[in-house]
């Protein structure tokens, strides 16, 4: 019973054949457009980067000149203080 149901349900399996020429066409086809366009995609964020990188540059500059005075702060004791009507007031 079992070796018929084998038999069976591999005559209902799709057989593989091979693809025909006009199917290989249409797969590297579709292949290279995607990879053109990815490409031109990339191209464009890669560009787009590019211009960011150099505003990240000063970003990153004035950032740590901000931290490294926050940490002399913090070194030497002292709370940061601003002033308000005059009067110097320490900041929690």
């Amino acid at each position: 019973m079992f070796v018929a149901a084998q038999f069976t349900i591999a005559k209902l399996w799709n057989q593989p054949r091979c693809p025909s020429v006009d199917e290989w066409i249409k797969k590297l086809w579709h292949i290279y457009t995607m990879e053109y366009y990815s490409t031109m995609k990339n191209d464009k964020i890669m560009a787009f980067a590019g211009k960011w990188m150099k505003l990240e540059d000063i970003i990153e500059t004035s950032q740590s000149q901000k931290t490294k005075g926050q940490m002399f702060s913090l070194i030497c004791g002292s709370l940061p203080t601003t002033r308000r009507g005059g009067n110097k007031r320490s900041v929690d």
